[in-house]
């Protein structure tokens, strides 16, 4: 029976929420193709053998497929889901008016930001929701996690830890953390922290100890404590107007925006460790996670962060996401005409083996994770 109450908690929420982030990503394409006289001859949510299907009066095919790990919008004439071109020239004259391949590259370009661009529209909605309704979402300021060799181990402090206030500073969400550790000048910090019903205060130098699990840098960090947040945001009833509901959520999806960049650019330059590089596993365990401890309001605020994170990485310039797309299209509208179909296909090679590469890697990091929650 417990392994029904999982497949309950992990698998159908996972399903749940990529099926929603597909569908709006997919959905930007389909929607702004339309606008500019593409046909779209399929819709998918999911990849492989076909569930379902059913055609519009436009000559749309919309599916749902075996495997539930993305989806697709194929236009006509398209060869793949991929948006080859092998097939325009099997089409009537009236018929390559409406194909993808033929559209000038402003259009293509329209289209292929289009998708990323619903990912943030549909955060941007999600939170506005929650700011009107319920008020400000933040991230408790409760340890999830402590970094291993990080100052916080060598301190004590422990998971499920709540850190009260830093060198006399109350403390109301973990963003408040990173800030007032930011402002430690040097010495002792002092920390108050409540671990179930009981006050503790420790303090500790923090410059002293190791900063990074990274054994051979050897330029300084800013300082920091080495912990990381739950899964679970909190609610604080604000009496926000649906404009300024808006505004702020359009700072918190650039506040996101933000952070998951630097966390790139620290990967890419060894000062964070490349194992917080996560796939399709991570975010089916971590929507389980949510959906088992947490509520409705904690899902949904996971769904956006999600669908700005979606829509950030495929505008990543790598060749077969949105972006490499976009960096095509616009050498093409600077030079003039189109790529050379062989440059394009070597370019796609090697996209291909990047996203490859990138998929194991993630789920090589993601199995780990999960031998060492298992088994620690």
């Amino acid at each position: 029976m417990s392994w029904l109450i999982d497949t309950v908690y992990y698998v159908v929420p996972f399903i749940v929420l990529l099926g929603i982030l597909v569908f709006v990503h997919e959905f930007g394409h389909f929607i702004i193709a339309r606008l500019c006289g593409v046909a779209v001859s399929e819709f998918s949510i999911g990849f492989g053998k076909k569930l379902w299907g059913r055609k519009d009066k436009y000559g749309t095919e919309w599916r749902i497929s075996a495997i539930p790990l993305g989806g697709y919008c194929k236009f006509l004439g398209d060869d793949d889901a991929a948006s080859s071109s092998g097939k325009v020239s099997e089409l009537s004259e009236e018929d390559k008016k409406r194909a993808f391949a033929t559209q000038n590259p402003f259009k293509k370009l329209a289209i292929v930001i289009a998708g990323p661009a619903a990912n943030y529209i549909f955060a941007i909605l999600i939170f506005t929701s929650v700011f009107f309704f319920l008020g400000k979402i933040d991230f408790p300021p409760i340890v999830g996690c402590v970094t291993k060799g990080g100052a916080a181990e060598a301190a004590g402090i422990v998971c499920g830890d709540r850190i009260l206030k830093i060198n006399g500073k109350e403390i109301n969400s973990f963003s408040e953390i990173s800030q007032e550790v930011a402002m430690h000048t040097g010495g002792d910090i002092h920390l108050e922290i409540k671990r179930q019903d009981k006050i503790i205060k420790k303090s500790f130098p923090l410059k002293t100890l190791p900063l990074s699990v990274e054994p051979k840098q050897t330029t300084p960090n800013r300082p920091m404590l080495g912990i990381r947040s739950i899964n679970v945001v909190e609610v604080k009833y604000t009496d926000m107007s649906f404009w300024q509901s808006l505004v702020d959520a359009t700072k918190e999806s650039w506040r996101v925006t933000m952070v998951t960049l630097r966390g790139v650019g620290q990967m890419i330059s060894g000062e964070r460790s490349a194992e917080d590089v996560g796939g399709i596993i991570r975010i089916a365990e971590m929507s389980g996670d949510i959906s088992k401890t947490s509520g409705l309001v904690d899902f949904i605020a996971f769904m956006a962060l999600l669908s700005i994170n979606l829509g950030l990485i495929n505008l990543f310039p790598i060749p077969l996401l949105d972006g490499g797309h976009v960096v095509i299209y616009i050498i093409e509208i600077i030079i003039g005409r189109e790529l050379n179909d062989k440059i394009k296909e070597y370019v796609f090679r090697i996209g291909f083996g990047i996203l490859i590469a990138l998929m194991l890697f993630a789920t090589y990091n993601d199995v780990i994770h999960l031998f060492n929650r298992w088994f620690s």
